[in-house]
């Protein structure tokens, strides 16, 4: 997998929108033919039958019909040209935060060896938080958090200490009051992929993550210089 540019990205964010541009209804060409239909329509009226004269309502009808379509179809287009300006905006943030550490919304995890840190907001206070890390085989591992207050629980998970062999688990937090806090785990970005679905970001000790998933990113303060 080939790790994302700015650069590479900023051109296909340019030719994206210029053919979406490209597309859309050229603003000359719907004044041509709107002129064209109010020469017709004046032409008719100098040419009517002075016993039989025409109904100029079913002209303004006609015209006003055709200059909504137009508007619709312009908005159409601009739409499409937006999307896909917000598309490579988002693409070009992600390919950014190569190498910058993230927090992000995980159901699972990837372990080496190495420790994985993260944290989950409780609503409510609770006497026994824990995370429960299962295995492909379906093996349960506890890793209590003990007595919890309500708000932000920072936790690390050392597989050595743990004993957990390298691998995928699936990470779930639970309390003894029921509830099931939604677990943020932070890691490096180490590459971006682009999918249909928009950017996937590679990140260490989590895997693949869509960008949507992303809860916090930025450089962590350091004591003393800020």
């Amino acid at each position: 997998m080939a790790t994302v540019n700015a650069t590479s990205q900023s051109n296909a964010a340019s030719l994206d929108i210029d053919a979406v541009k490209n597309q859309a209804v050229n603003v000359s060409d719907a004044t041509q033919m709107e002129n064209n239909f109010i020469s017709l329509m004046v032409a008719q009226i100098k040419n009517q039958d002075p016993t039989k004269p025409v109904d100029s309502t079913e002209f303004l009808n006609q015209y006003a019909a055709m200059s909504q379509v137009k508007s619709m179809e312009n908005m159409t287009a601009l739409t499409k040209s937006n999307l896909v300006l917000l598309d490579n905006l988002q693409t070009l943030t992600a390919a950014g935060l190569v190498g910058q550490d993230v927090k992000v919304a995980a159901s699972s995890l990837q372990l080496d060896g190495d420790s994985v840190s993260g944290r989950l907001t409780q609503a409510h206070a609770s006497s026994k938080t824990v995370l429960v890390l299962t295995d492909v085989n379906g093996v349960k591992t506890e890793v209590p958090l003990g007595s919890q207050e309500a708000g932000a629980v920072e936790f690390v998970v050392d597989p050595k200490a743990l004993g957990l062999a390298p691998g995928k688990y699936s990470i779930e937090a639970k309390t003894d009051s029921g509830e099931y806090p939604t677990v943020e785990v932070a890691g490096r970005v180490k590459q971006v992929r682009v999918s249909s679905e928009g950017p996937v970001l590679e990140i260490e000790g989590v895997g693949s993550v869509p960008f949507y998933n992303i809860t916090e990113f930025g450089q962590t303060p350091v004591a003393g210089l800020l």
